[in-house]
């Protein structure tokens, strides 16, 4: 499935706040009840749990002892083929434009294959020919807060506080060699949802949250964070919905030795619960 350009998700959700912002309210006297609401929005705590299967666009490459990395591309490289994970998420709304989000996503690919050519990583060379393993985990804490700036009946739109509590760990072994890099830390990031219902059962949304480090901002570090996420929700009764989306997850870390250049995206399933 193609990667949605930024400025078209942008133009989007613009246009659709507008629509909410300018919608007429309905008159005080003719208030929806809570049971006139779109099915699935009256909830204090919402669990998703789902599953992930994304396509793998990810290359690495690791300097040492003055000794230049090789680029790896872990699919032509590497062997690493799609493969699915589990997605957790859990919303806890305290109040009718107030969301609390914490999120988890562990993301492992594991293979085995002979190295096609000479790979240097770590300063160490592995080469043509020869078996290679690796190992790559990138795992992914979410907490965030949410604020509906535009709430109707109809749909709303928010903003997103959040930071990301980011592992990553690549590592190559082959007969006698083992190295390895990691990184590790929070990450700021903020962005925005919007959720729309064109029937009284179905939402659709959108939410993107992204984070830039320039170069020159922090030495020897820049990189860039940016999650996209657009899906659908039938919502069968009050309690119980299923959820069908697409994600992109765009990950690029360069320190003075170290290279990540990662990207996963693809369809994911997930069924919600509501208390």
């Amino acid at each position: 499935m193609p990667a949605f350009p930024p400025h078209h998700l942008i133009r989007t959700t613009f246009l659709l706040a507008t629509a909410l912002t300018f919608a007429p309210p309905a008159k005080a006297q003719l208030q929806p009840a809570v049971a006139a609401l779109p099915i699935g929005e009256n909830y204090h705590i919402e669990l998703m749990a789902g599953t992930w299967s994304p396509t793998p666009a990810m290359n690495v490459s690791s300097n040492a002892f003055g000794i230049a990395g090789t680029r790896i591309n872990l699919t032509s490289d590497l062997g690493m083929t799609p493969d699915r994970f589990n997605d957790l998420r859990l919303r806890l709304r305290v109040a009718r434009k107030h969301r609390f989000r914490i999120d988890y996503l562990p993301v492992n690919y594991a293979t085995e294959t002979t190295s096609k050519r000479r790979l240097i990583f770590r300063g160490i060379a592995y080469e043509a020919g020869l078996p290679v393993s690796s190992r790559m985990t990138w795992t992914t804490w979410r907490f965030g807060y949410e604020y509906d700036v535009i709430h109707r009946r109809h749909g709303y739109f928010g903003l997103i506080l959040e930071t990301k509590h980011t592992e990553l760990h690549t590592g190559l072994s082959s007969p006698g060699n083992y190295e390895f890099i990691r990184a590790k830390g929070p990450v700021p990031a903020l962005g925005a949802v919007i959720r729309v219902y064109p029937l009284q059962t179905l939402s659709l949304a959108a939410e993107t949250t992204a984070f830039r480090l320039p170069n020159g901002l922090v030495d020897n570090y820049s990189g860039r964070y940016i999650d996209i996420d657009l899906y659908a929700t039938i919502n069968f009764i009050e309690a119980f919905g299923l959820q069908l989306g697409y994600r992109s997850l765009d990950l690029n870390l360069i320190t003075s030795e170290d290279l990540a250049d990662l990207r996963l995206e693809g369809m994911y399933l997930g069924a919600l619960l509501r208390f």
